[in-house]
């Protein structure tokens, strides 16, 4: 089995309702990037150590659509929370376990495998884990 030490995800977010509205009032620029132009950078100082992001569109810290892909090391577990908007997340690469409830249950957790996706509703409790190895436990 090859191990994978980040795996890559990409979170389309916004709210579903408004999306294509909003897109069409804001002049955006025309844009086409590659992979080594892309600016990745850390998320803050609430991430993992190794997480890291990078804004393709829109700022997540306003109101509107934004577009970001996200970087997570093998064995990230995030805790149940939530989201005050609609968040759609497509898994690029790796493997990523999702489940929703206000307390993390592995029972629950489903696999995503790359070229997977699934919603994040606004208020909805949620919680993940990452990992490289398919077939993985999904615990630390």
């Amino acid at each position: 089995m090859i191990m994978r030490p980040l795996a890559l995800v990409l979170c389309c977010l916004g709210l579903a309702t408004v999306v294509h509205g909003l897109h069409a009032q804001a002049k955006l620029d025309a844009m086409a990037v590659t992979p080594s132009e892309l600016k990745w950078g850390t998320q803050g100082s609430l991430a993992m150590p190794g997480m890291e992001q990078v804004n393709l569109v829109g700022d997540p810290s306003k109101p509107g659509p934004y577009t970001l892909r996200l970087k997570f090391p093998a064995g990230y577990k995030l805790a149940p929370h939530t989201h005050p908007d609609y968040r759609e997340v497509t898994i690029l690469s790796g493997t990523w376990y999702t489940g929703y409830g206000e307390r993390f249950d592995e029972a629950v957790l489903k696999a995503l495998p790359a070229g997977s996706f699934y919603t994040e509703p606004a208020n909805v409790a949620h919680f993940v884990v990452m990992t490289s190895a398919k077939g993985g436990s999904g615990s630390k």
